[in-house]
C-alpha cells in the first residue's frame, strides 16, 4: 500500500522550471490566502459579536428605561395619595375626602393602576379604591408586602408579581399586580396613627415590556427575563416550561452578578449574559445569547470572505501562470521541441527568446513549415479532445465527499481508529483508481460495481450506518461493457433524498441482471418515495432537480447513455410515495473487450445484429 502511495504521488513531482516555479508560487500563495483567510474570518467574527452585544445592550437599557418609568410612576401615584390625601385628612371625619381623593387618582390612572389601599396597624382596611369589599379575614398582617413594610418604616417595598387576593370581585377575576407598600402616618381625630399605604399596579404592563423585547429576537435564539435580587424570575417567557421542570434557567446566579456582560457555560451550552439592574428595586433585567447565534450571524461573513479567496486565487493562478511563463517559457519551450524532434516527431518549433534561441528556432523551422501546419492541427485535436475528458472527469468528481471522506479519514486517526482508517483509505483508493481508468469512459460492469460498493461503503461509515447496502447481482452481467460511474449518481439521490431523513433504518439495494439483450442495473430504496407526476418530471424538467453530489445529475446520466447506445436505452424511474423510489439504468449487452471498448468510445453505436455478433464471437 505504501508503495504504490509513493508511486502514485512521484507524479506530482515537479520535473521542469515551470513546474519547480509554479509549485513555489502556488504554495506561497495558498499559505497567504488561508492566513488571511483565518484573519479575516477572526476579526469578522469579533466584530459581529461585539456589534450583536452592543444591540442588544442599548434594546435592554430602553427596556430598564421604561421599567424605571414604571416604578417611579407607582411611586408617584404612592407620594400622591399619601401628602395630597393621607397627611391632609383626618380618619374621624365624615366628609369622606379621604375616600374621594383616592377615586380622584385612581381615575387618572386606572389605565394601569389596579387598587389602592390603606390599612391601620393590625391590617384592618380603613379606605380603598375602587370601592369594594374585602374578603373574609385575608389575614393582611401576615402578607409579604404588610410585613417588609412594617419591619423598615422608612423605605418603600416593590414586591414580585402576585395574585390580588384581598377583595371580592363581581367578575370572579384574578390579577396578576406588583404591590408597592409603605408605612403612612394617619391622623385619627387629630392622633397620629401607624399605617400601611398600599398601591398594585397591574403586572401586564411589565409583562408586555418583556413581551415586546423578546418578540424583537425570537429567531435569533436569544431571549430576556427578569428577576428579583434573590432570583426569583418576575417575568420569563418559558415560565410554563420552568414551572413544570422541562426547562432551567441560572437565575440564581445571574442574580448576584453585577451590571456588565459575562460568559458562562449552563445545560451543556455557552453562551453570554448581560446584566442590567433596576433602580428602586434591585431587580435584574438579563439578557441571554447562546453562542450558537453568534454562530448564525456568521454565514454571511463565511461566504463574503470565501468569495474574496476565490478571486485572490484566480488572480494569483493568473499571476503565477504569467511570471512562470516568463521565466521559463523561451528555454522550456525550445527544450521540447527538441526532445520531440529527437523522438521522431514533428513538433511546432518554438521560435522566441534570446537572439540565439529565435535563430536555432528559425532555422529549424524552415525545414519544415508545410509538415508543421498539419501537426498543429493533430495538436489542436489532442488538446481538445484531453480538454473535453478532463471536464467529464472533472465534472463526474464530488469535491464535497472527497473532503468529507478526507475529514472522517482524520476523525478516526485522531480517535485511534486506525483499522477503520485504513479500510477507508483502502475505499477510496478503489474508488478514485476505477473514477480514473486512465481516461477510459466505457468500463466492464464488474468494476462500476465495485466503484459503487466503494462509494456506499464510505457513505456507510460517514452516516454511521444510518441505512443498509445489499447487492443483488447476476454474475453473468460482469463481463459487459458499461458507462462508468453511471451508478454513483442514483446511489447519492437514494441517500439524499430516498433514506437520509428516515426515522427507521434505510435500505438500499443495488440490482443487476441481464434480460435477453440488456443489461439491467437498479437502485432501489424504501424511502420517502415521490408522486407519479414527479417521478415522470425527473428526466425531464432540470430546474426541479437540485443539483448537488457528484454534480452529474439523473439527466446527465440519461444523456451519456443515450449518446453512447441510441434513444432506446437510459434510465426509468419508479416511485410511490412512503413506498421508496426505484431508478433503472438500461444498457445494451455489449460483452467487454478492448476493440468494443475503443468502438463505443469512439461514439460508434452497435445495432440489435451486431450485438449478438459480437457476443457470439466473445464466447
Amino acid at each position: 500500500m505504501n508503495i504504490k502511495f509513493w508511486e502514485y504521488m512521484r507524479k506530482f513531482k515537479p520535473k521542469g522550471m515551470q513546474s519547480t516555479v509554479m509549485l513555489a508560487f502556488s504554495l506561497i500563495s495558498i499559505s497567504i490566502m488561508l492566513i488571511l483567510g483565518v484573519v479575516m474570518y477572526i476579526k469578522f467574527s469579533a466584530l459581529s459579536q461585539r456589534e450583536m452585544i452592543q444591540d442588544t445592550e442599548m434594546s435592554m437599557e430602553q427596556t430598564r428605561e421604561r421599567l424605571e418609568e414604571y416604578l417611579i410612576a407607582m411611586r408617584q401615584i404612592s407620594d400622591t395619595v399619601y401628602y395630597n390625601v393621607i397627611k391632609e385628612k383626618d380618619l374621624s371625619s365624615q366628609d369622606n375626602k379621604i375616600q374621594q381623593g383616592m377615586n380622584i387618582i385612581y381615575e387618572a390612572n386606572r389605565s394601569h393602576l389596579r387598587s389602592i389601599a390603606i390599612y391601620n396597624e393590625y391590617g384592618s382596611l380603613l379606605a380603598a379604591e375602587p370601592v369594594a369589599s374585602q374578603k373574609e379575614d385575608p389575614d393582611v398582617i401576615h402578607q409579604s408586602w404588610f410585613e417588609k413594610a412594617m419591619e423598615a418604616v422608612e423605605n418603600m417595598h416593590f414586591s414580585t408579581p402576585h395574585i390580588q387576593n384581598l377583595f371580592d370581585d363581581a367578575t370572579r377575576r384574578y390579577y396578576w399586580v406588583i404591590s408597592l407598600s409603605r408605612v403612612v402616618d394617619l391622623t385619627d381625630k387629630g392622633t397620629p396613627v401607624p399605617g400601611v399605604l398600599l398601591v398594585d399596579m397591574d403586572f401586564s404592563g411589565v409583562s408586555r415590556m418583556l413581551q415586546r423585547i423578546n418578540s424583537n429576537t425570537s429567531d435569533s435564539g436569544q431571549y430576556f427575563y427578569l428577576c428579583d435580587s434573590n432570583g426569583e424570575i418576575i417575568y420569563h417567557k418559558k415560565q410554563m416550561q420552568i414551572s413544570s421542570g422541562s426547562f432551567r434557567e441560572n437565575n440564581v446566579v445571574a442574580a448576584t452578578y453585577k451590571d456588565g456582560v459575562y460568559g458562562e457555560k449552563f445545560g451543556g451550552e455557552h453562551r453570554k449574559l448581560i446584566i442590567k439592574t433596576v433602580s428602586y428595586t434591585g431587580w435584574k433585567l438579563v439578557g441571554v445569547i447562546p453562542d450558537s447565534t453568534f454562530t448564525q450571524g456568521m454565514f454571511d461573513i463565511r461566504y463574503f470572505i470565501i468569495m474574496i479567496i476565490l478571486l485572490m486565487a484566480m488572480m494569483l493562478a493568473v499571476i503565477n501562470r504569467v511570471v512562470s511563463v516568463r521565466i521559463s517559457s523561451p528555454i522550456l519551450k525550445l527544450d521540447d521541441s527538441v526532445r520531440e524532434y529527437e523522438a521522431g516527431e514533428k513538433p511546432e518549433i518554438y521560435i522566441g527568446g534570446s537572439q540565439e534561441i529565435r535563430h536555432l528556432g528559425n532555422s529549424i523551422q524552415r525545414s519544415y513549415e508545410q509538415i508543421d501546419r498539419l501537426m498543429q492541427e493533430i495538436v489542436k485535436e489532442q488538446n481538445e479532445r484531453r480538454k473535453s475528458e478532463l471536464d467529464a472527469l472533472q465534472s463526474q468528481i464530488n469535491p464535497h465527499f472527497l473532503y468529507n471522506a478526507l475529514d472522517s479519514i482524520t476523525w478516526m486517526i485522531e480517535g485511534e481508529r486506525n483499522d477503520d482508517a485504513v479500510y477507508m483509505i483502502s475505499e477510496l483508493a478503489k474508488l478514485f483508481r476505477i473514477s480514473l481508468s486512465r481516461g477510459q469512459t466505457i468500463i466492464r460492469v464488474q468494476d462500476e460495481l465495485q466503484h459503487a460498493k466503494s462509494y456506499m461503503n464510505i457513505q456507510k461509515i460517514r452516516y454511521k450506518n444510518a441505512f443498509s447496502v445489499v447487492f443483488d447481482v447476476e454474475p453473468v452481467v460482469y463481463t459487459y461493457c458499461s458507462v462508468k460511474l453511471v451508478l454513483q449518481p442514483l446511489l447519492e439521490n437514494a441517500i439524499s433524498y430516498g433514506v437520509s431523513g428516515m426515522d427507521e433504518l434505510g435500505e438500499i439495494r443495488v440490482v443487476a441482471r441481464k434480460q435477453g439483450e440488456r443489461i439491467i442495473l437498479s437502485v432501489e430504496d424504501n424511502g420517502l418515495g415521490m408522486s407519479e407526476e414527479e417521478a415522470e418530471l425527473v428526466l425531464t424538467d432540470s430546474d426541479r432537480i437540485h443539483k448537488r453530489g457528484s454534480g452529474v445529475g439523473l439527466i446527465n446520466v440519461n444523456n451519456r447513455i443515450q449518446m453512447l447506445f441510441g434513444k432506446e436505452y437510459g434510465l426509468v424511474v419508479e416511485s410511490e410515495p412512503d413506498e421508496g423510489t426505484t431508478v433503472s439504468i438500461c444498457i445494451p449487452a455489449v460483452p467487454y473487450t478492448d476493440e468494443n471498448r475503443r468502438i463505443l468510445e469512439k461514439g460508434f453505436m452497435f445495432g440489435a445484429d451486431e450485438i449478438n455478433n459480437r457476443e457470439i464471437q466473445d464466447k
